[in-house]
């Protein structure tokens, strides 16, 4: 998988979730990466974060932010 389908993929989570209130969007968006992502999918995103995340939108970039903590 590409990191090109990796933020694709992240920023169609984040859109989906995008009309709920922001907190429970993030939170929302970070659960479905935590829960339904294998764990190399997760350290694509992550690699690419550290990187710079160019590309993934608003939201997608804080849940991917979110889900750096949890390392």
């Amino acid at each position: 998988m590409t990191t090109r389908d990796i933020v694709r993929m992240t920023n169609q989570i984040a859109e989906f979730f995008h009309p709920y209130p922001h907190d429970e969007a993030l939170r929302e968006t970070a659960n479905h990466l935590r829960s339904f992502w294998d764990p190399r999918m997760r350290d694509a995103l992550l690699k690419h974060l550290k990187s710079g995340g160019d590309g993934l939108n608003a939201l997608a970039l804080e849940a991917a932010q979110g889900l750096e903590k949890d390392t």
